[in-house]
């Protein structure tokens, strides 16, 4: 018996009804009653297990009212546990006192299904805005998302801090880059930072709503678009859950290639990240080096695949696109030169006195607070956290060829451009390895489409970290409920732990360390 499931029924006993029709059967499910969701929460918190995600689910069409859901992770381990709301009393006991990350989960959960989260310390709209009438909640079945918003009158609350020489800071939500928009408050005395809150969810698309009117297959497309930069780990992630649903097996070589994406993502992604972190501390020459290296792997994946980001190449039942002998030695040439070319640009970064001035004990986000916040990914291993969905829970080629995780426990900016540095190095490793061995075979199957009633989970590591999708078909098999949790969900918390005390100007270095995504949280 897993540890998760031994600690549910050792604290509720028969209360906890486990049901067999949510997939992966690998994965436990559970019912409890409604009065026990908080005892629930203290079962895994007494066994220091991690909340993955809360959500709610409108299930009126199944017969039945609202469904609310805690995920936990404890290693390797998921659980779900689920309670069900009437659709006249939608109340439930709060677990934010338990996990910090509910803090956020609840607040739009309330926003945005209109189910309450009963004691819980800060009920303002999330995701929601003020100017949206009360009653608005996009995710129940009886919102019309074909018409306009009506516009009432209303203002978000920000925290104050008080006190003799304490000022305020407004930055955004329009920033002078080319980033996407959020608005970040600081209370601040001199330089050092007191409090910062942020006020995200301008980018809301509502594309939770958005999958329950599309086919399961253009559901894929979708997820690819969740967070541009994040293309093939969301599309993945979602068609894993479905494939899942349906015991859909995706051709082996399928699979590798999903991992030959997945980890050119990556690479990609982090060289753009050692840039700019740089660059915020004003070396603009590595902005520059790491563009260019980039660019270099963008340019083959749009000759080799179609596409310079592989949008809609990850597809359900396995890919779209493969990969004949001259893409693969072009492949194996690439990251040659592009390891020698990046081992010498880390050498000069890491031999910059100035530079290391700026990122060395800045930032630092402690491995105690990381575990209090759930923190998934790159800021996770920075700070400590030894977790890795490639490792913990694999599919192939990653179970034969294991993955190397870097771990750090100094939690600085130093330490997640760190973690960036070993994960090029050991994409790298790995890419090699699936060139190498690439199976032969189709590289997609027929994904079938899911039972009534039924749902599916799925957790890939992303770039930025654990990306987690969870499915549930309606009464005719069609998507009743998309539920996506990018990373940035739990980690955009730990951003506003990391800033205290330090000051002012140090904020943009210590948010490009994070780099979270605003289109993945605000969804």
């Amino acid at each position: 018996m897993s540890i998760l499931k031994n600690a549910i029924i050792s604290a509720l006993g028969a209360d906890a009804v486990f049901d067999g029709n949510n997939y992966p059967a690998s994965m436990d499910f559970c019912v409890v009653p409604r009065g026990k969701f908080v005892d629930a929460a203290k079962a895994m918190k007494k066994i220091h297990a991690l909340l993955v995600a809360e959500w709610a689910s409108d299930e009126s069409q199944l017969g039945r009212g609202f469904g609310v859901f805690a995920c936990y992770r404890w290693g390797a381990e998921y659980l779900i546990v689920k309670i069900e709301l009437p659709y006249d009393d939608p109340i439930f006991a709060s677990i934010t006192n338990k996990f910090m990350p509910a803090y956020r989960f609840e607040r739009q959960m309330k926003s945005l299904m209109g189910v309450v989260p009963v004691g819980h310390p800060d009920l303002r709209p999330w995701i929601k805005f003020e100017d949206w009438p009360e009653d608005a909640w996009p995710l129940r079945k009886s919102f019309d998302a074909s018409k306009p918003m009506p516009r009432v009158k209303g203002e978000y609350k920000f925290v104050r801090a008080e006190g003799e020489g304490v000022y305020e800071i407004p930055v955004g939500p329009v920033h002078a880059g080319i980033i996407e928009p959020g608005h970040f408050r600081f209370q601040a005395v001199g330089e050092d930072i007191l409090n910062l809150e942020e006020r995200l969810g301008y980018v809301h698309k509502g594309i939770e709503k958005r999958f329950e009117a599309l086919s399961w297959q253009e559901g894929s497309r979708l997820a690819g678009r969740v967070s541009g930069d994040t293309t093939v780990a969301h599309s993945l992630a979602y068609c894993m859950a479905l494939e899942s649903m349906t015991g859909c097996r995706v051709p082996e070589r399928a699979q590798w290639l999903r991992a030959l994406f997945l980890e050119r993502e990556r690479i990609a992604n982090h060289l753009g990240d050692l840039g700019a972190i740089c660059n915020d501390a004003a070396f603009a020459f590595m902005l520059y080096q790491m563009s260019r290296l980039k660019e270099i792997m963008l340019r083959t994946n749009h000759k080799l695949f179609g596409h310079r980001f592989m949008m809609d190449r990850i597809i359900p039942g396995g890919v779209s696109v493969d990969i004949g002998p001259d893409g693969r030695e072009l492949i194996l040439s690439e990251l040659k030169k592009l390891l020698k070319e990046f081992n010498r640009l880390v050498v000069i970064y890491d031999e910059n006195s100035s530079l290391e001035d700026r990122v060395r004990e800045t930032g630092i986000l402690i491995p105690d607070k990381a575990r209090e916040l759930c923190a998934v990914g790159i800021v996770a291993r920075a700070s400590g956290l030894n977790l890795d969905c490639r490792m913990q829970n694999p599919f192939p080629p990653y179970d034969r060829i294991g993955v190397n995780v870097p771990v750090l426990i100094s939690g600085d900016v130093h330490a997640r451009a760190w973690v960036r540095v070993e994960e090029v190095r050991e994409s790298i490793r790995i890419i090699r390895e699936i060139i190498n061995a690439l199976p032969s075979g189709p590289i997609s199957a027929e994904a079938g489409i899911p039972s009534p009633d039924s749902s599916g989970f799925s957790a890939v590591e992303g770039w930025r970290g654990e990306i987690v999708y969870w499915l549930q078909a309606g009464p005719n098999s069609e998507i009743n409920r998309g539920m996506v949790r990018d990373p940035s969900s739990v980690n955009w918390l730990g951003l506003e732990q990391a800033v205290l005390g330090n000051i002012v100007p140090d904020f943009p270095l210590c948010n490009k360390s994070f780099n979270q995504s605003y289109s993945g949280h605000d969804l």
